[in-house]
């Protein structure tokens, strides 16, 4: 049972007062999370956490004077112990692995806020990197694309994991390919995370790796 003395103690960062008021609803409804500061843009973003009494920052990514991407890079420098998750309206792979890069713990599209942004909180504090599904997608056509060209290890994955990676590569959800394989939802969600592991691509250091070595980002 989580006391409001043992719960996740949140920084939640961004420039629009009302979107901080629905995701200060949406976490602070969770008995084991509770919202301890606000900010209005990166800098003040970095003074909350200095000011101490932060275990994660969730910082939207467009900011004025410093931007979510910039803040996270900081308070990973300087206060390790405070992990980070950036918040964007961008479904985009690059803004994904330039989170990454700068030491978030994960991306959450605003859009789907209020299904993702718990599980994502619990995901970083568990220290595990939470990705949005196009963003594993994405990754798992790269990785395809270059194991048609040979560039891909091998990865000794058994026959229903090719068939569910090939089915993820199409855009299909964990629902829609459970619904297609007469499968459950969560045995998709474990496969998943076993094809990924396969791939090298368990945390978020090695995720970070394989996007710079296959030029998905700069390094």
């Amino acid at each position: 049972m989580h006391t409001r003395e043992s719960a996740t103690r949140i920084l939640l960062a961004d420039d629009h007062a009302l979107v901080r008021r629905g995701l200060r609803l949406i976490l602070d409804a969770e008995p084991d999370l509770t919202v301890v500061a606000e900010a209005a843009d990166g800098a003040e973003a970095i003074d909350a956490c200095a000011a101490g009494g932060v275990d994660l920052a969730i910082l939207d990514i467009a900011m004025p004077r410093m931007t979510g991407l910039q803040a996270a890079r900081e308070i990973s420098r300087r206060f390790p112990s405070v992990r980070t998750l950036i918040l964007s309206m961008y479904d985009n792979e690059q803004y994904l692995f330039e989170a990454l890069k700068a030491g978030a713990s994960g991306y959450v599209l605003k859009s789907v806020a209020d299904r993702d942004l718990l599980n994502a909180v619990r995901s970083a504090m568990r220290d595990e990197p939470f990705l949005y599904p196009a963003a594993v997608t994405a990754l798992i056509r790269e990785y395809l694309a270059r194991d048609r060209d040979g560039e891909a290890p091998d990865s000794v994955l058994t026959p229903r994991e090719e068939e569910i990676i090939k089915l993820v590569a199409e855009g299909y959800s964990s629902k829609r390919i459970a619904e297609t394989l007469t499968i459950s939802v969560k045995t998709v969600d474990r496969h998943r995370a076993n094809i990924l592991g396969k791939l090298g691509m368990r945390d978020r250091l090695e995720l970070t790796k394989y996007a710079i070595r296959v030029g998905l980002v700069e390094p």
